[in-house]
């Protein structure tokens, strides 16, 4: 199978840009908050579809979206979803199906892919330690350590997800958010999962 340049560039860009984005800069931690998820498809989509989501959700509703289209246009919006639109995600979320997953699962990219990562907090204040500047690095790193996080990476559909991942992944295609607000990267620069997948060298892929 020949390689396409353009797609494999495609590729690259759309599924290694937010964990690398992730893996430099410090995480902000939120108690509240509930789920970190990204979906990347550098498959042929239909105008106008979109090809990449990063969303914070938080246990009260609120969320940060980041989505991306091919024509390289961004956006970037905060609000808060409608209760039904949350109960289902908290519900697909907290699925013994879906949790019983973790980890990553890597795949070979010849022509193009679907990647799925997700990072839920299971710590709280209360169990940090280690802490005895007054400051609460200790309460950060524990938290941050002690996230479950599932990486999927579907290439050329040979590993496809599983049916607990693509109802997630259904979940972020149908969102569509109402009446959010415009913010800068700047601002939520952590909307995206941390971590990232190894990604075999297209060069490779070939042979």
């Amino acid at each position: 199978m020949r390689l396409r340049p353009k797609m494999l560039l495609t590729t690259a860009l759309l599924l290694a840009a937010s964990s690398a984005i992730a893996q430099k800069l410090e995480r902000s931690i939120d108690p509240e908050l509930m789920a970190r998820l990204s979906y990347d498809n550098s498959a042929p989509v239909r105008q106008g579809d979109v090809r990449h989501i990063c969303i914070a959700v938080f246990r009260d509703g609120e969320y940060r979206i980041v989505r991306g289209w091919d024509n390289g246009r961004t956006q970037r919006l905060h609000g808060k979803m409608a209760k039904e639109e949350s109960r289902q995600l908290f519900k697909l979320l907290e699925s013994a199906e879906f949790r019983d997953l973790s980890g990553t699962h890597e795949g070979l990219i010849r022509q193009e892919a679907e990647r799925f990562a997700a990072e839920i907090p299971s710590g709280d204040g209360s169990r940090a330690d280690g802490n005895t500047d007054g400051t609460n690095d200790g309460m950060k790193d524990q938290l941050e350590h002690e996230a479950w996080r599932l990486q999927w990476l579907n290439g050329d559909g040979e590993n496809p997800f599983p049916a607990s991942v693509a109802k997630v992944v259904g979940w972020l295609q149908r969102f569509h958010p109402k009446g959010g607000k415009a913010f800068d990267f700047a601002e939520y620069p952590d909307v995206c999962p941390s971590g990232g997948l190894r990604f075999l060298q297209p060069s490779l892929a070939e042979n």
